[in-house]
C-alpha cells in the first residue's frame, strides 16, 4: 500500500544521515520507510537540492549546471558582486572544472533571482567599516563561545 511520506519526514532523515547522528537503522527506524526509499530521496536531494520531485513540466535542453554548481554562482556573486560574466566563467571552469557560454551563467543568475537590481543593493550595503567593528567585538569571544547557523541554501523558492 502507498502512503505519501512528508517533506519535513525525508528532511529529517538526509539531515540525521549527513550529520552522522544515527546509525543507518536507527534512521529508518525512526522515519518509517525502506533503506531503497531512503537511498532513492539521497540521491535526489544530492542532486536537486530537495527530497521532493518537482514537475513543472520542463521543455527544451536540459540544464548543464546542477544545483551545486549554481549555488557555488551565487555564493560568488553574494562574495564579490561587482565581478563581471566572464570573471565567473573562468571561476568556474577552474574551481568545477564545467566550460560554459557566459549567457548560461547569466541565464542561470537570472532563473535564480539574481538581477543587476539585487547586484547593486547587495554591493551598496557591503560597508568595510561595519565589517572592521563586527571583527573587533567577536574577537573577545573564544572560538567555543561561538554558535552558527548555516543558511547557505536558504532560497525564497524553498520553504527550507
Amino acid at each position: 500500500m502507498y502512503h505519501k511520506i512528508s517533506r519535513d519526514v525525508k528532511l529529517a532523515a538526509v539531515n540525521l544521515y549527513e550529520c552522522d547522528l544515527l546509525p543507518m537503522q536507527d534512521i529508518l527506524d525512526c522515519v518509517g520507510f525502506s533503506e531503497h526509499t531512503f537511498w532513492w530521496v539521497l540521491k535526489l536531494w544530492c542532486q536537486t537540492g530537495d527530497v521532493v520531485w518537482h514537475i513543472y513540466g520542463f521543455h527544451g535542453r536540459p540544464r548543464i549546471l546542477n544545483f551545486d554548481d549554481v549555488q557555488y554562482l551565487i555564493q560568488l556573486v553574494h562574495h564579490q558582486p561587482s565581478w563581471f560574466l566572464d570573471e565567473l566563467l573562468s571561476l568556474l571552469q577552474q574551481n568545477c572544472f564545467i566550460s560554459v557560454h557566459y549567457t548560461t551563467i547569466h541565464q542561470e543568475l537570472e532563473h535564480a533571482g539574481i538581477s543587476v537590481k539585487k547586484l547593486h543593493r547587495i554591493v551598496k550595503e557591503q560597508n568595510k567599516n561595519l565589517r572592521a567593528d563586527f571583527i573587533r567585538h567577536i574577537a573577545q569571544y573564544e572560538p567555543n563561545q561561538l554558535g552558527f547557523l548555516d543558511e547557505t541554501s536558504k532560497d525564497e523558492r524553498t520553504c527550507r
